[in-house]
């Protein structure tokens, strides 16, 4: 079986990597590079996993991800059905300021621009109000050529710069980007071997074996590595695409049906687990996403 790397290497043959890719799904192993990504989702829905955070994605969404960040974009399970018509659809610019734009970011005029990226080194979510003006100078370095494509860039740079404190973290700022290529590979593994079997009943020992791991040395691994219990990890997972089934069109009295396709084989497991994590229970849960979408259509309409 071939190893698939951790580290994921990119071409250097250029100051800025641009790439606009339709695919059946998007690459489905944990990996990290030494540049920072800034990606797109033009079509696709899933869930993207951070450091030791876990994001759902969309359609019109759009992340910057800090340079050695472990991340995984997990297209939904539909993605997988071999169905020609669901494709994913993404524009990713990738940037290196500490490699080959170094000279670039250590010039004085960049010290805010190099402050803010190291204030965020985990990157974030583009708040929703931003992501039209960022696409449109992504787009922009992406469609340029020779030294056009520095002076999109900075344009784009100044973009993210201006967004200040307008931003949440992919994950805490206590997070270690530092993984050995070994146990990266060793996490994209299980991580992997979750998000495919997590609606059904997994137990400890079924994802330690997956890792070829006694279940004892498995949770102090996984522990130290994501700051996540196994069974906390799988939870998360577990009412991530529980939330995406809600907001989908899921009625009230369809909560039980969400609960058990999630993986739960009780609903008042469910509930307790959902309200712990997300922080109110599912039935508010979907009142709260129906309450804001009439705000935002009412004031998208003009009413």
């Amino acid at each position: 079986m071939k190893v698939l790397p951790f580290t994921m290497l990119v071409p250097d043959d250029k100051s800025v990597i641009s790439e606009h890719i339709e695919l059946p799904f998007f690459y489905q192993y944990l990996h990290r590079h030494d540049e920072w990504q800034i990606t797109y989702i033009e079509k696709g829905e899933g869930t993207l996993i951070a450091g030791n955070d876990m994001h759902p994605f969309t359609s019109g969404d759009v992340f910057l991800i800090g340079a050695k960040l472990p991340h995984l974009f997990k297209s939904n399970p539909e993605y997988f059905s071999n169905d020609k018509d669901i494709t994913v659809k993404a524009c990713s610019v990738y940037f290196n300021s500490n490699g080959i734009l170094s000279a670039l970011f250590g010039l004085p005029e960049m010290k805010a621009a190099s402050l803010f990226l190291s204030r965020n080194k985990h990157g974030f979510k583009i708040p929703e109000q931003f992501t039209k003006t960022i696409v449109q100078k992504m787009f922009d370095v992406h469609h340029a050529s020779g030294s056009h494509v520095l002076f999109t860039f900075l344009k784009l740079v100044n973009s993210l710069h201006s967004l200040n404190e307008n931003v949440i973290p992919l994950c805490s700022d206590l997070y270690s980007s530092n993984v050995s290529e070994n146990d990266g590979m060793r996490l994209s593994k299980i991580i992997n071997f979750i998000t495919e079997n997590y609606n059904s009943q997994i137990s400890l020992e079924d994802v330690a074996n997956a890792a070829f791991m006694t279940p004892q040395a498995f949770c102090r691994y996984f522990k130290k590595h994501t700051g996540h219990t196994f069974v906390s990890f799988l939870n998360e997972v577990r009412i991530n695409d529980a939330c995406k089934s809600l907001i989908s069109g899921a009625k009230a009295d369809c909560i039980s049906g969400v609960a058990y396709k999630s993986g739960f084989n009780s609903i008042t497991n469910f509930n307790r687990v959902f309200k712990s994590i997300i922080g109110q229970s599912p039935r508010a849960y979907i009142d709260t996403y129906k309450n804001v979408s009439k705000v935002n259509y009412n004031v998208a309409v003009g009413i």
